[in-house]
């Protein structure tokens, strides 16, 4: 299957002897991505005379780490040696002159030899990549980080290599969480830009002991947050999927350019509240801001933190707001704030706890099932056997 990246209605019509039938016309960036997030069976993205080389070079760029196998092929009106090298740097297979559509045939059937060698190399490996779960709320204090550290710790603990990675950047409490003490963090990643491979992002982590959970950490300085750049980011996560199992991404509480992204690629999203009116009232505006940003409304988990407070709140209140159903309830203890002041995340602490148990079915019902993952409860053997597979 191809894409043809053009703003004019008329252009799939226009280079239809070149193409073929099985193409997608589409107009924007945000479309291109989403059609490639969700659909591995394009091979060829063709990129028209119209859009503007710096955003579609900044696509062959993704592509290039995070589908290697994607032929992107650029038409120009005019080539000059300026586009052409600016083009192929950033992972373009050719440029061809827009009403050359012979040209443009033959370097689609280069463009799909290649992709048919690079496909039938990766097949010889396993070809399976992680999955990156993102837990967002955009009210603070609703237990975010309590969250992160325990999903990430349950799911290292039932034998899937799981990294957790802290993009609070400025204000990060994952590490303290979890009473690490990180010699590196994200902000390290910055000078591997456009190079990082397993081996640099093995450098950035840390491992939790007692658990097998991999993490990277937040920055010590908060400034150092400004010079995290997007991409960063980006490329960390889409590297940590090649080689984890599952991706867990802590967030601060609002929608930066670093948490839209990694929402962009996450295949699930865990949205969280708390009963009361301001915590439901931003949950409310976060769902409709993803709406906003078309991200899928069935990656959502929805979790109620606290959810038997007797503030005066329900939690069937809370559904009628958000018109969203809640998945998991998690009920208040005082064991979760005394958990986490000893640094032991509560799954370790407590768990046949009423907490650990609901975080158990997050993770179990919501996560493992949702991906394929067996779920076959949580005994003593399969928690040593993820101890030694977590740990590098």
């Amino acid at each position: 299957m191809n894409i043809l990246w053009d703003a004019d209605p008329t252009a799939i019509e226009k280079y239809r002897f070149a193409l073929g039938n099985d193409t997608q016309a589409l107009d924007s960036a945000a479309m291109v991505a989403r059609v490639l997030h969700d659909n591995l069976g394009v091979q060829q993205v063709i990129i028209g005379p119209e859009v503007a080389l710096d955003p579609a070079c900044e696509l062959a760029e993704s592509a290039r780490l995070d589908r290697p196998e994607l032929g992107v092929i650029l038409l120009r009106h005019r080539v000059d040696v300026t586009t052409l090298s600016q083009a192929l740097r950033s992972g373009m297979r050719e440029v061809v002159t827009a009403d050359d559509h012979t040209a443009l045939a033959d370097a689609l059937r280069r463009s799909r030899e290649l992709t048919s060698k690079l496909v039938g190399h990766t097949a010889g490996g396993s070809g399976q990549e992680g999955n990156i779960i993102t837990v967002f709320s955009a009210k603070g204090g609703v237990g975010k980080t309590t969250m992160s550290t325990n999903i990430g710790t349950y799911l290292a603990r039932t034998g899937s290599k799981t990294l957790l990675v802290d993009l609070d950047l400025s204000f990060g409490d994952v590490a303290i969480s979890l009473q690490l003490i990180p010699a590196r963090s994200v902000f390290d990643a910055v000078g591997m830009s456009g190079h990082l491979d397993e081996q640099g992002l093995g450098s950035l982590v840390t491992t939790h002991e007692d658990s097998g959970l991999d993490v990277v950490c937040a920055p010590n300085d908060p400034s150092d947050a400004d010079r995290i750049p997007v991409h960063v980011v980006t490329e960390l996560l889409k590297v940590a999927r090649k080689h984890y199992d599952y991706i867990i991404v802590d967030t601060p509480p609002s929608f930066t350019e670093q948490v839209l992204a990694a929402c962009d690629i996450s295949s699930a999203l865990v949205l969280i509240a708390t009963l009361d009116i301001p915590a439901v009232k931003n949950l409310r505006v976060a769902i409709d801001t993803l709406d906003m940003l078309g991200s899928p409304k069935d990656a959502r988990i929805i979790v109620l933190n606290r959810a038997d407070a007797k503030v005066g709140l329900r939690p069937e209140d809370v559904v009628t707001a958000i018109k969203t159903p809640i998945a998991v309830n998690i009920p208040s203890s005082m064991t979760v704030p005394a958990s986490v002041n000893r640094g032991v995340p509560i799954v370790l602490d407590d768990p046949k706890g009423p907490v650990s148990v609901a975080i158990r079915e997050l993770c179990d019902a919501h996560i493992r099932q949702r991906f394929g993952s067996p779920v076959n409860g949580f005994d003593t053997r399969q928690q040593r056997k993820g101890l030694f597979r977590g740990r590098r």
